[in-house]
């Protein structure tokens, strides 16, 4: 029996998938993996080439969306068409190395993990403004919330099956996905580890990821941790009112002519925006609750 399926997104990757997928269907018929091929609603011959391949191989079990809904929902759907143990994400683009799908797998077995994520190492070829982005969306994370994972938009992550799809509810269908779903898994207290991997450049295409990726990254993580610990976000805020109002009035306190309007202002905000934190966390806590209940 199985215990760990690849799933694999693939939106116009059709000249990759062509050169790459043979040799990851002999490595699951090899291991007794399960492989698990998404199209994304691609406009190329993508659909053309899996169905050539499904055809000849019964391990390849293949998935479409009529329409493209996302690099996160294609993971989704593959994710819920699983029944092994573990799944792992890997790009259709031929970057990530079979040999780590290995590594990992045993790894995450050793150390009874809950999530092993890649880390990646070799890109050597990655222009300065991508590299920026991923640096600035690490740093923001890491402001938020205690995270001991440096490669947080790895798309190579193996976890829990189980684990995955109580909580792929909680992610964006867009490239956040890789984000969001390890965050999820830090803030609900599982063991995540951390595992260098290769990767390789791509064999056919180009990046999609853009700018516009960067942000929605960063408003997804935003939205999660409001979700999961929003004193983390609205008490500094409140704090740092505080602190400006105290700055503007005590001048004026101390020349005894009273509280600024300004500085009671401030004052006011900070003290309305602690008792959003409050009504939030309590909001978060039921929110929390329920989904622990009843698997929402």
């Amino acid at each position: 029996m199985s215990h760990l399926t690849l799933i694999m997104p693939a939106y116009n990757e059709a000249e990759s998938l062509q050169i790459f997928l043979p040799s990851v269907i002999s490595f699951c018929i090899q291991n007794s993996f399960e492989l698990i091929v998404i199209n994304d609603g691609s406009q190329d011959n993508t659909p053309k080439v899996l169905e050539n391949f499904s055809q000849k191989h019964d391990i390849l079990k293949v998935l479409k969306h009529k329409l493209n809904k996302g690099y996160g929902a294609a993971i989704k759907t593959g994710i819920q068409n699983a029944n092994t143990e573990y799944i792992i994400t890997l790009d259709a683009d031929g970057q990530h190395t079979l040999e780590d799908v290995i590594v990992l797998y045993n790894e995450i077995k050793k150390e009874d993990a809950d999530m092993i994520v890649g880390k990646r190492s070799g890109e050597n070829g990655e222009n300065f403004i991508r590299k920026f982005g991923k640096n600035t969306i690490r740093f923001i994370a890491k402001q938020l919330m205690t995270l001991n994972i440096h490669d947080i938009n790895s798309g190579m992550k193996i976890y829990n099956t189980e684990l995955a799809k109580k909580y792929i509810h909680l992610c964006p269908d867009t490239m956040a996905y890789s984000d969001i779903i390890l965050l999820c898994f830090v803030f609900k207290k599982h063991l995540v580890l951390e595992r260098p991997i290769k990767v390789n450049q791509r064999i056919a295409g180009k990046s999609t990821i853009t700018v516009a990726t960067a942000f929605n990254t960063v408003k997804e993580i935003l939205n999660i941790v409001v979700l999961f610990n929003p004193m983390r976000i609205f008490f500094p805020i409140s704090i740092i009112f505080f602190v400006l109002g105290l700055v503007w009035g005590l001048p004026f306190i101390l020349l005894g002519r009273g509280l600024s309007v300004g500085a009671g202002i401030l004052l006011v905000v900070s003290i309305l925006i602690f008792a959003m934190s409050l009504i939030a966390e309590q909001l978060s806590a039921l929110r929390n609750n329920i989904s622990e209940k009843y698997k929402v």
